[in-house]
């Protein structure tokens, strides 16, 4: 599945941002999704994570509280609502299936938050 990320920018520190990502197969309803992030020179990381349906949702702790992921089947979209955001937060953000589709990287979107 193809994804295109979009909506990263630059933002102060305790501003708002809004991802989303656009898949382009209808399979997307019947798989897990998450929001991963890569600092420069950290580990790629999973920062949230959403069910097929939409159900269930899950975060890291250190975005638990400030992001939201959610989604739009219907759409073949995939959102993360960032609130509250700190000059940690600034990295690429990637969607992916959960567990990761190593085909499927889209090209990410950068988010980055001055102090």
């Amino acid at each position: 599945v193809q994804l295109v990320e979009s909506g990263g920018g630059l933002v102060q520190a305790g501003g708002s941002l809004r991802l989303s990502c656009a898949a382009s197969r209808s399979t997307f309803s019947i798989s897990a999704m998450g929001w991963y992030r890569q600092a420069p020179g950290k580990q790629r990381e999973l920062v949230a994570a959403i069910t097929s349906g939409g159900g269930s949702t899950s975060y890291a702790n250190s975005v638990k509280g400030r992001f939201t992921i959610s989604r739009d089947n219907a759409k073949n979209t995939v959102y993360l609502q960032m609130n509250s955001l700190k000059p940690e937060d600034t990295a690429v953000y990637d969607c992916n299936t959960v567990p990761i589709d190593r085909g499927s990287w889209g090209q990410g979107t950068q988010v980055t938050v001055s102090s």
